[in-house]
């Protein structure tokens, strides 16, 4: 009998945001610049806190003012607690105008990993998308190779098998200067 998906230390590796950021980054892949739950952390604004399990918009909160960090990150606590019986929450740097651009992968068990292509996801409401558009009319020709190439490093790097999908976030206004990478194969959260 074959199980039809990724491999269990795959899905618990890319599950984890913080640990897939580190696999990102291994592979080459840019991520945006997450910190500590520290003092520092305050001189960085605008921020977003995030669940470090999970996803779905689910965890998160934007912070704009220092004084607003203690509440968003006791807030993101509980609703990660709640939500997926993990606490753990990080910091990340906020794009306040972010385009969100999805690549679709699909993997074997043989270490082949191809992508099919981008799609926009930009427009949402609480962090989910309403609207998917593809190819994105935002993405350049050599953006698109380079998301493409991006996306199957991490797979590859994950140990990824199956279908799934990378996410990235991008700069709005120039998507090729401002690409980084933001979340997993598989997972909804967020990608370059």
């Amino acid at each position: 009998m074959t199980f039809v998906g990724p491999p269990p230390e795959a899905s618990e590796l890319m599950g984890d945001k913080l640990r897939a950021k580190q696999t990102a980054q291994t592979a080459g892949v840019p991520v945006l610049p997450s910190f500590t739950v520290d003092r520092g952390a305050r001189r960085r604004l605008p921020l977003l806190v995030k669940a470090t399990a999970g996803g779905g918009g689910r965890g998160m909160r934007e912070v704009t003012r220092p004084e607003d960090l203690d509440g968003a990150l006791e807030s993101a606590r509980r609703e990660a607690g709640a939500g997926f019986g993990d606490d753990r929450v990080f910091i990340e740097r906020l794009l306040p105008r972010a385009r969100h651009l999805e690549v679709q992968v699909i993997a074997d068990q043989h270490g082949n990993v191809v992508h099919l292509g981008e799609r926009e996801c930009s427009l949402q409401r609480r962090h989910q998308k309403l609207i998917e558009e593809s190819p994105s009319p935002a993405v350049s020709p050599e953006l698109r190779a380079q998301l493409g190439r991006e996306a199957v490093a991490l797979a590859r790097a994950g140990g990824y098998v199956n279908a799934g999908t990378v996410e990235f976030i991008a700069d709005a206004d120039d998507p090729a200067s401002t690409t980084s990478w933001n979340a997993t194969p598989g997972c909804r959260s967020s990608t370059r």
